[in-house]
């Protein structure tokens, strides 16, 4: 038996709506109906208001939503889950019956439909109490919702809390532990400081006694020196015993300091400063101005050589009076020769930073053509590809940018050309 939606008592029609519309927010998103999609959004009263014919159409229709809608309802509605399951006769119960369908659930529809042919007939004052029920029941519905949503909330708030309390403990046994260590580093420290102060005063007082005893052997030896001119034969041999305790004090101050034996003289490190600087490496074509055109030529014949091109650095210093695509059509139709005749790796990149869109080019053969993405400068990629190169790879940059120039040529094995050099052999 499948009732229809005009069958239904009003009453109990108005319930099924509110607890269809409800159940609708916690379903599944594919297990929507798609004339119901954009209604799912909506909250429950509204929901009820603007999409309630259709949310009736679709439970009588579709027996499988109607399904899903009587599972969240039961958990949702209990007190009309329990009237349903003590029997007692109530529109929540009609509702809950009409969209669970147990067994039954006919008799149960039409004891609500025959209470609903025994209410006096329809008034004006009826058809009010009727509006105000139904708003009643969508009231009720939203404050069961409300109330859900609450417990939900406070449910998340109370796991919240206890999450928060055990990353304070931790935090809390964490600060106490890396107090802990720094206590004993600082103890550690304050130990080995005093033990570095007590060598440190022992080893100036063995210095004061080495001192004073080499102090004591001057004096000695002055009175010897004395003497010798007084009584020199008997001086003689009272020096020498002097001299030969001077000369064992002495020795055993040299143990004692831990001096090291004299090597070298001052010729040697003057030999040593001449032999750093009096050879200098030739760099092959440091004798050329980086502005001669003959430089980018003795450039490319090296093997495996990469040349980057500072794009619109080179165009602006020849053709600036000509528009930004015409300077680069007559750059790179001048760069496909020399690319063709030397085989060489050369790469040209023009500056995108301010640019919406990337302009349409046809590289010529041999010849790669990179711009600067959004916000990022020419200069920046051509200091990317100096980096990327191996060591040892010979690498030059065609640019009169000085940054450029200073930030690539740290790099060994990166030579900087002017780009009036490139426009000249252009030329």
């Amino acid at each position: 038996m499948t009732a229809a939606p005009d069958a239904l008592p009003e009453r109990v029609r108005a319930r099924v709506i509110t607890y269809a519309a409800d159940a609708l927010g916690g379903m599944a998103a594919e297990h929507v109906p798609g004339p119901l999609k954009r209604a799912a959004a909506f909250a429950p009263a509204r929901r009820a208001r603007a999409a309630g014919e259709q949310i009736l159409e679709q439970v009588v229709g579709d027996d499988a939503f109607r399904e899903r809608i009587a599972v969240q309802v039961q958990a949702r509605q209990a007190d009309a889950a329990a009237d349903l399951a003590q029997g007692v006769s109530s529109p929540a119960a009609a509702a809950l019956a009409f969209l669970a369908r147990p067994d039954g659930w006919q008799a149960i529809l039409a004891a609500a439909v025959q209470e609903d042919a025994h209410d006096p007939p329809a008034t004006p004052d009826g058809a009010e109490v009727r509006a105000l029920r139904r708003r009643l029941d969508a009231a009720l519905a939203d404050q069961t919702a409300a109330r859900q949503a609450a417990k939900a909330e406070m449910a998340e708030a109370k796991r919240e809390n206890s999450e928060l309390r055990r990353k304070l403990g931790d935090a809390r046994n964490q600060a106490r532990s890396i107090r802990a260590a720094a206590e004993r580093e600082v103890s550690e420290a304050a130990e080995s400081t005093a033990r570095s102060q007590a060598e440190l005063a022992a080893a100036q007082a063995e210095i004061r006694r080495l001192k004073a005893q080499v102090a004591a052997a001057d004096a000695e030896l002055a009175r010897a020196q004395r003497a010798v001119r007084s009584r020199r034969d008997e001086g003689t041999l009272r020096a020498r015993l002097l001299l030969e305790t001077l000369l064992q004090s002495a020795q055993g101050l040299r143990h004692e300091l831990a001096l090291p034996v004299v090597s070298g003289s001052p010729a040697d490190q003057v030999e040593a400063h001449l032999a750093e600087v009096g050879a200098p490496v030739s760099s092959g074509t440091a004798s050329r101005p980086v502005d001669d055109p003959a430089l980018v030529r003795e450039l490319l014949a090296l093997p495996r050589i990469h040349l980057v091109v500072d794009g619109y650095n080179v165009t602006r210093l020849e053709w600036d009076d000509t528009s930004l695509e015409a300077q680069r059509t007559r750059l790179l139709r001048g760069i496909g020769p020399l690319a063709a005749r030397s085989g060489a790796e050369i790469t040209v990149v023009f500056d995108g930073a301010n640019a919406e869109t990337r302009p349409l080019v046809q590289p010529p053969r041999g010849v790669r053509v990179l711009f600067s993405p959004r916000g990022v400068l020419a200069d920046d990629v051509i200091r990317d590809l100096v980096e990327a190169e191996p060591p040892g790879r010979p690498v030059a940059v065609v640019t009169s940018d000085q940054e450029i120039v200073r930030d690539v040529t740290r790099r060994a094995g990166v030579r900087a050309v002017a780009a009036r050099a490139l426009v000249r052999l252009l030329g």
